[in-house]
């Protein structure tokens, strides 16, 4: 069992930006085409994050031509160039799928703070 845990240590990103369900997020993620590579931007609300170590994945969804798109990534992936975090969301629960049967700007609505 200690091997395992040795391999995937070895297998963990230092410079892993922290961020949670609900905030919104720019991920830059290296794309193979042909032989050449480059970086596509994939931003939206993080919706879920599961698992832990290396195992960890979260997955983010954005509204593109009125259309809902998710997209699950690995944190410690090399396919992931950098996380950038563009609003921090408030949120009470742990999953927001409930954003996925909202439409317009109400699937955009995370609440950043409380108002009554």
């Amino acid at each position: 069992m200690d091997i395992i845990r040795k391999i995937e240590q070895e297998q963990l990103k230092e410079d892993v930006t922290d961020f949670n369900v609900g905030d919104t997020i720019k991920v830059h993620a290296r794309v193979r085409e042909g032989g050449k590579e480059r970086i596509q931007l994939f931003a939206g609300v993080v919706i879920a994050k599961r698992g832990s170590s290396v195992n960890t994945a979260f997955t983010v969804r954005k509204i593109s031509y009125g259309e809902g798109v998710e997209r699950v990534f690995h944190i410690h992936s090399p396919r992931i160039a950098k996380i950038e975090v563009t609003h921090r969301g408030k949120v009470r629960r742990a999953k927001l799928h409930y954003l996925r049967s909202r439409v317009g700007k109400r699937a955009l609505q995370v609440k950043s703070a409380d108002r009554r």
